[in-house]
């Protein structure tokens, strides 16, 4: 069963300052309440075919895994996907502004196998309260008084 986990939030800051924090990787321990480490595999600046290595932890359970970049459209859209585990992923954000605000979508999209693909309604469950915890943690701190 494919899981398709789609999540939207308004932050009030600039499309280019959004797009500029949550589309750096080395960033999302910052914002994302499971993500423990980020590791570039690659060098940095971010661009399509771009390597980073993150741990997190899901479920009580560690995750090791290394995203590749495959699409990268500056301030607009960051495409990137894992092969890895039993959980292939593919996890794409896009900015756009919105009146005085940027709409952030976070998309997650995976086809599980194994023992994930019978617990896969329930993942999926799961994936959309971590993503609405870590769109509204990026909002705070984005819009943070500085």
């Amino acid at each position: 069963m494919p899981v398709d986990v789609l999540t939207e939030l308004l932050i009030n800051r600039p499309a280019a300052e959004v797009a500029a924090f949550a589309g750096d990787p080395s960033r999302a321990p910052e914002w994302y309440v499971n993500i423990k480490s980020v590791e570039w595999q690659t060098p940095a600046p971010l661009a399509v075919g771009s390597r980073i290595a993150f741990v997190a932890h899901f479920l009580g359970r560690r995750l090791a895994y290394t995203y590749e970049i495959r699409e990268l459209v500056p301030g607009e859209r960051l495409v990137m996907s894992t092969t890895e585990g039993p959980f292939p992923m593919e996890t794409t954000y896009t900015w756009a502004e919105e009146g005085a605000g940027t709409r952030m979508t976070l998309r997650n999209r995976g086809e599980p196998t194994g023992f994930s693909a019978l617990v896969a309604p329930f993942m999926a469950m799961m994936m959309r309260r971590a993503n609405a915890a870590d769109l509204a943690k990026l909002k705070a701190v984005l819009e943070a008084p500085r």
